[in-house]
């Protein structure tokens, strides 16, 4: 009896703990979105939407970094998710015996801890140094990178998911390997695969740090990648740090449309995830 009581004991001990720990970290999580909605609702408005960022002084909106941020991000994708999904196909479905599978993992698992800022000091050093000046390009080729390993991530383990008796029924058709991993692997995880894409571009949605290195900013509109492009991130990252009220308004602004960007990303990521979860348990 005193060992059960013992037990009971500890059981409700560790369960406080456990329930106390989630109530101080959801008091931060609502403490710091309340803090952002009650700063960010005053600076959304028309303006903000179709006005570049002003001078000191006077008003003005966030387009032009709206825009950048979107054009990198999209570049970024475009460059990095192909590569993912290639180096995490090789991972699944070609990879269970090569010598190279494991060095790839080992360096993918690197690239997704490593500090971001790493990054853009890497981009720094091979590319805005030999153009001589900032660049989107610079900036997209730096979220580029920070995309392929949540993309090789995902990629693998929702291809190893499928099961391997649609890929046997596939190859005792007479079907090729590339024929089974395109029209069955993909096709089973392909909601799997765009999670992880929409993961991805939640990741690097919110990163200043390669920007700052790579695209910097620019105070107008600017759509030429050879040039450095306004983006939300450094933006709000300038603005926030200034004395100005205008510019720090605007910062909240875009802090908030940034959360929700991310936030509706990992929604729909979620989203498809358990949908594709309900499908393979069906």
């Amino acid at each position: 009896m005193t060992r059960y009581r013992r037990r009971r004991l500890a059981n409700s001990m560790l369960l406080a703990f456990a329930l106390g720990a989630t109530v101080i970290g959801l008091f931060w999580l609502v403490a710091i979105l309340a803090t952002l909605l009650f700063n960010g609702l005053t600076a959304i408005n028309l303006a903000l939407f179709v006005e570049t960022t002003p001078p000191p002084g006077s008003a003005g909106g966030l387009a032009n970094a709206i825009v950048g941020s979107v054009i990198m991000t999209g570049v970024g994708v475009l460059i990095g998710a192909p590569v993912g999904l290639l180096a995490g196909t090789f991972l699944a479905e070609y990879g269970h015996y090569s010598r190279i599978s494991p060095i790839v993992r080992f360096i993918n698992d690197v690239l997704l801890s490593a500090p971001s800022i790493i990054v853009g000091l890497f981009v720094y050093q091979l590319m805005v140094i030999r153009m001589g000046h900032f660049s989107a390009i610079a900036g997209a080729v730096s979220l580029a990178i920070i995309v392929i390993p949540v993309v090789v991530r995902t990629t693998e383990d929702m291809l190893n998911l499928v099961p391997n008796s649609l890929r046997e029924a596939a190859f005792a058709l007479g079907a090729p390997k590339w024929k089974v991993v395109v029209m069955v692997s993909y096709r089973a995880a392909v909601q799997g695969l765009v999670t992880g894409i929409l993961l991805a571009i939640a990741r690097i949605s919110g990163e200043t740090a390669p920007l700052l290195f790579t695209a910097l900013n620019n105070q107008f509109w600017s759509l030429n990648l050879d040039a450095p492009m306004a983006n939300l991130p450094v933006v709000i990252f300038q603005f926030a740090l200034s004395p100005y009220e205008d510019w720090q308004r605007l910062a909240w602004g875009g802090a908030l449309l940034i959360t929700f960007a991310i936030l509706g990303l990992n929604i729909g990521a979620r989203a498809l995830a358990a949908r594709g979860g309900m499908r393979t348990g069906a």
